[in-house]
């Protein structure tokens, strides 16, 4: 949040202004939300998923057989079978895409920041593709309503050369990448 207040020349006060942080843009402040849904018509584009351990609590649509919530932790679980990973926006994402990098068979949805640390030390050398999405994507709240578009773009991250060929055949518009 910021504010901002005018005074005149006897430090009176003569105008004050409020701004509030709008969660939509998903860049960090007091209000921002780290559970934003991949729209289900994307995610039908990639297949079937037998885990995802980012599922909200009452989530509105599910996007894999098993979904870890919250109260679960999916990231202290034992993942299993093809992952569909749209981590938690914020401190702590690297620590997803790490695991999945280890776990070696899903796809991630993160922000197309590809300075980060996280791009360097998981997925430029790690990820089998990456396919950069055209445009922004209209992410669900934990609501099911659909959200405004994130302030970032996003990519899709590979992890295993079916989930690669997958990527490359899914039909979502973007520039795709084969990384190995």
């Amino acid at each position: 949040m910021i504010t901002l207040y005018l005074l005149n020349q006897n430090n009176d006060l003569i105008f004050a202004q409020i701004s509030i942080c709008m969660n939509t843009s998903f860049e960090r402040c007091e209000n921002t939300k780290i559970e934003w849904l991949t729209p289900p018509s994307l995610v039908k584009k990639l297949g079937k998923f037998d885990l995802d351990p980012c599922s909200p609590i009452n989530p509105p649509f599910v996007h894999a057989e098993i979904n870890y919530n919250t109260i679960d932790d999916g990231l202290t679980k034992k993942w299993f079978g093809r992952v569909y990973l749209n981590p938690p926006y914020g401190k702590g994402m690297e620590i997803w895409i790490e695991k999945l990098k280890k776990h070696g068979n899903g796809i991630a949805l993160i922000f197309a920041r590809t300075e980060t640390k996280c791009f360097f030390n998981h997925i430029w050398e790690d990820a089998d593709a990456i396919l950069f999405v055209k445009g922004r994507i209209k992410f669900y709240h934990v609501t099911g309503v659909q959200a405004g578009t994130p302030g970032a773009p996003s990519v899709f991250i590979a992890y295993g050369k079916e989930n690669a060929e997958i990527l490359k055949n899914s039909g979502i518009e973007g520039r795709f990448l084969n990384l190995k």
